[in-house]
């Protein structure tokens, strides 16, 4: 047995060998709402996991509520090297599909901010939903068990699991990114995907952290405060909470805009979004014996109040400072200069931007063009949603598009 996963182009079967309509590899939303969708059109399914138990993204998901979706999904709110592509799946099966199906199981939810949909109660709620409409269509499962070879001959995809070989018209590689990999992520979809001749784009963390090097390491001493901002990369722009940390920066919004960040980009912070310019100066002619940091701690934690005001290098009071000076320290204070060392990795992301090339698959069916058969779903593929429930319905979309096909 080959030491991890190997891909060989013939294997040889025995007499032993099942045959299905579809192998699945990935419990994991996708996996599960694929083998689901096509379980009902008749499909003899069967999913295969090395991990003991199906959708153990879900189960942490959200906080343990899982965010299975946001009202407010769109194209736009997807990174991809075709800014296109998801549109069809998104299209097809929207979040009032997928509220429809929780619904249909009584399983009670809420709404937060931005359009984030969570379960009242635990995660595991939609992992048993997913589980019940597979059990339904008599969908079969391989939990625990690892994958030695994976071909194709003679117009079928065999997979030998732990010395059984089975076979089937339809491969389904389901099996994510490598974020996360204390649970078990890897990059085998991506070598996979190589072994049959699929372009993989450069696969990196998103939704991650970020660090800070030396030159802004007061701000690091700040670790646990949290306050709204303004974040932008490029010609992108979030706001939202941003949270110090003993390495940087986390919070919604630094998540959001990492997964635009790249090495040697510089990421810009408005630290007071909500006031107009020339609100310093202003604040001059009401309190003019006021200082900078006095001035910043009534829109800021005081202590980021005096991070900043000692960094802008404004003492004393503010009738001592001309309204140019004021002026300067205003738009500073709303594009501070940070250029991050670098990520937390995937250990800490929650996603993976990029992934199998969607140059290589079909918008409408989610399978290889050059490789029948062949179909590619949910984190796997170069399709990234933003923080808030969009890559659950990528993950929705693209198995329900896939299972509409196989």
């Amino acid at each position: 047995m080959c030491r991890g996963f190997c891909f060989s182009r013939s294997i040889v079967l025995n007499s032993r060998e099942d045959e299905y309509d579809a192998i699945i590899l990935g419990a994991g939303g996708a996996g599960l709402m694929c083998a689901a969708i096509a379980g009902q059109r008749g499909k003899r399914v069967l999913v295969v996991d090395h991990a003991e138990e199906a959708g153990k993204k879900i189960l942490i998901s959200g906080g343990g509520r899982c965010n299975f979706t946001n009202r407010y999904t769109e194209p736009d709110c997807y990174l991809s090297a075709n800014p296109h592509f998801a549109k069809s799946a998104l299209s097809r099966y929207s979040p009032a599909d997928f509220i429809a199906l929780v619904d249909r199981y009584k399983i009670n939810w809420h709404e937060k901010e931005l359009g984030q949909l969570f379960c009242d109660g635990p995660a595991k709620q939609i992992v048993a939903m997913l589980l019940d409409e597979c059990k339904k269509n008599a969908i079969e499962f391989n939990f625990g068990q690892s994958v030695a070879d994976i071909g194709k001959l003679e117009g079928s995809y065999q997979v030998r699991i732990s010395g059984r070989t089975v076979t089937a018209r339809n491969l389904v590689i389901a099996t994510g990114g490598p974020s996360i990999p204390k649970m078990g992520a890897t990059e085998f979809a991506y070598d996979l995907a190589r072994s049959f001749g699929l372009k993989v784009v450069t696969p990196r963390p998103a939704l991650v952290p970020l660090k800070l090097g030396d030159e802004d390491s007061v701000f690091r001493a700040l670790s646990g405060l949290s306050t709204e901002v303004i974040a932008r990369c490029g010609r992108t722009k979030f706001q939202g909470p941003l949270l110090f940390t003993h390495k940087g920066f986390s919070g919604p919004v630094i998540l959001q805009i990492s997964s635009y960040w790249a090495q040697g980009q510089e990421v810009d912070i408005d630290f007071l979004p909500t006031l107009k310019s020339g609100w310093l100066v202003k604040k001059k002619q009401e309190s003019p014996r006021a200082t900078l940091r006095a001035a910043l701690s009534i829109s800021l934690p005081d202590r980021l109040a005096a991070v900043l005001a000692e960094w802008i290098g404004l003492s004393g009071e503010l009738a001592n400072q001309s309204d140019r000076v004021l002026e300067s320290a205003e738009k500073a204070l709303s594009n501070w200069h940070f250029k991050p060392v670098g990520s937390e990795g995937f250990a800490k992301a929650e996603v993976t931007a990029g992934g199998i090339s969607t140059s290589e698959l079909s918008s409408q069916t989610m399978q290889a063009k050059n490789m029948p058969g062949l179909y590619v779903i949910g984190e796997a593929v170069d399709v990234t949603g933003w923080l808030g429930g969009y890559n659950f319905q990528w993950a929705w979309a693209s198995g329900w598009a896939a299972g509409q096909s196989l």
